[in-house]
């Protein structure tokens, strides 16, 4: 039977927070979240579309729960704000989605100098994680779910020598890189839970081929680039729409049988219905989890530590 939003449980009472929720697989998961009666925390970069997003999912959902806070996961200074903003307002948070991201776009810097695709997918995720992860703690049955891709299947684990790749720049290789540390750090979040007993559940999901503005901006920023456009096109063509597409992360969300550690995306790999789909273990990838968590932890400046962010969510 395929899974779909009439799945969701009630969500009445519960915090989720979800970045890059102004607009695509973000604001489907907003909405969503919002009909199911979640108070939804739309963490977003651009707040003139984030309002405009508010908006759209209030005319979906009368009185639908919402709150906007400005997130440019491009900034560490930004990132520090927005969880301090949330952690105030929200003591306990049960949703964590680490949606937002940038795709095959042309090299360039963070404002803290990170080269853009790591330091947004995963550097800022990281760090927004830690930085919540107290507030997380404190829900009963928190899950973190962090989006990643097919495109992690072309990337290589992150070199600490260069994490930035420096001098060896691709704009696929950049997000394939990014998106594998996506999938790592959700592999590494989970089994620092269960090491901790911390009684939450990190999980991976991935959209497959959808057609959001993700897939607009890659040209736009590339200034028409071939294999841009052509994956443009293949989405417009035959890509799941945005609400399809936000299915694989909302059932990791919230399907009460999923469980921390597991990945969940269409059923035949670019398209489909939302299902649980194996993980992959790579020949050292454990050790890559350990080398990602020491290199995002030492240029961010934060750290993620499990026992830690547990013993501060019991103070």
């Amino acid at each position: 039977m395929s899974w779909n939003t009439s799945d969701i449980p009630d969500q009445s009472g519960r915090i989720a927070v979800v970045t890059g929720a102004n607009g695509g697989l973000g604001l489907e998961t907003a909405e969503a979240l919002a009909g199911a009666g979640a108070h939804v925390v739309m963490a977003a970069r651009n707040q003139d579309k984030a309002a405009a997003a508010a908006d759209t999912i209030r005319a979906a959902v009368p009185g639908a729960s919402l709150e906007i806070v400005p997130l440019d996961l491009g900034s560490l200074e930004s990132v520090r704000a927005a969880a301090e903003q949330i952690a105030a307002a929200h003591r306990s948070i049960d949703l964590l989605i680490n949606n937002a991201g940038v795709m095959g776009i042309p090299e360039r810097a963070t404002a803290d100098g990170f080269e853009m695709q790591f330091g947004t997918n995963h550097l800022g995720h990281f760090a927004f994680t830690a930085l919540l992860l107290p507030s997380v703690l404190r829900a009963d049955a928190p899950r973190v779910v962090t989006v990643t891709s097919t495109a992690r299947h072309m990337g290589f684990p992150v070199k600490a020598d260069n994490p930035h790749l420096h001098g060896s720049y691709g704009e696929w290789k950049a997000y394939g890189q990014s998106k594998l540390a996506n999938y790592h750090f959700a592999i590494g979040l989970q089994q620092r839970f269960e090491s901790a007993d911390a009684g939450a559940a990190s999980l991976t999901a991935h959209p497959g081929l959808s057609n959001t503005d993700l897939q607009t901006v890659s040209v736009e920023e590339t200034g028409g680039g071939f294999s841009q456009k052509v994956f443009h096109s293949m989405a417009g063509l035959t890509g799941m729409t945005p609400a399809q597409g936000a299915l694989p992360q909302l059932r990791a969300a919230t399907d009460p049988g999923a469980k921390g550690g597991e990945l969940y995306a269409p059923m035949w790999v670019t398209n489909g219905p939302p299902v649980r789909r194996p993980i992959l273990r790579r020949i050292g990838m454990d050790s890559a989890i350990a080398s990602l968590w020491k290199i995002s932890e030492a240029e961010t400046g934060v750290v993620l530590d499990v026992p830690a962010a547990l013993a501060a969510s019991r103070a």
